[in-house]
């Protein structure tokens, strides 16, 4: 039952991903140029995994070239950074940071790359070189990783994050990395308040021997 009902959630959250991904596409855009599209990579990333994040990126591409008549450069632009971005962050075991850079090299240089050959030779685009959408690619994976890292720290540190990634039932690094951080406050904690105690006793200790003296 626990299972059925991480199942549903998950495709819940997906459906729910693509359609904010197509929706929120046209924001800042320019050909060669689609910030929203790196931010929902990023976080669907980071919330799912690399092939849930791949997945997210095929669906919003396919549905923009189908109903809003964007070029492949919605699939070249985007699945590259998807997957490498939820592949850097799981081989980092949970930073954000490398989310984002996976995205810039996996769309900014990779996508950028591959887009050359499939505009110029099948879309028979004119005046194109191998690193023509390069500049513009990485614009735009800069811009939109750092909302997503702007929005997923956020998550972080109300704990939220890894609420969502254990409910969707992906790996959850945010809650160990806190727990550990938790642990060793507690233990500095624990060692100034044992060398307090050791400093009262000694203070204690002195001050029978100053007494006594004293009385001598």
């Amino acid at each position: 039952m626990e299972k059925q009902r991480m199942k549903t959630f998950r495709m819940v959250f997906l459906a729910m991903m693509v359609a904010i991904g197509v929706v929120i596409s046209p924001i800042l855009r320019i050909e060669g140029m689609c910030p929203t599209a790196h931010l929902i990579n990023i976080t669907c990333s980071v919330f799912m995994g690399p092939w849930y994040s791949l997945l997210c990126a095929c669906m919003i591409g396919v549905i923009r070239m189908m109903f809003m008549g964007i070029p492949p450069l919605a699939l070249t632009g985007a699945v590259f950074g998807a997957f490498l971005s939820g592949v850097l962050y799981r081989a980092s075991k949970g930073k954000i940071i490398c989310a984002v850079i996976g995205e810039i090299i996996g769309t900014g240089i990779i996508g950028s790359i591959v887009s050359y050959p499939v505009m110029a030779f099948i879309m028979g685009r004119d005046g194109l070189n191998a690193f023509y959408y390069t500049p513009m690619f990485i614009s735009a994976t800069i811009m939109g990783g750092i909302a997503a890292y702007v929005f997923l720290k956020a998550l972080s540190q109300t704990g939220m994050l890894a609420k969502f990634q254990e409910s969707l039932g992906a790996k959850v690094y945010d809650r160990n990395r806190r727990n550990k951080e938790g642990n060793n406050s507690t233990a500095g904690y624990a060692g100034n308040a044992g060398n307090s105690k050791a400093y009262e006793k000694k203070r204690f200790a002195d001050s029978l021997h100053y007494e006594s003296h004293i009385d001598s």
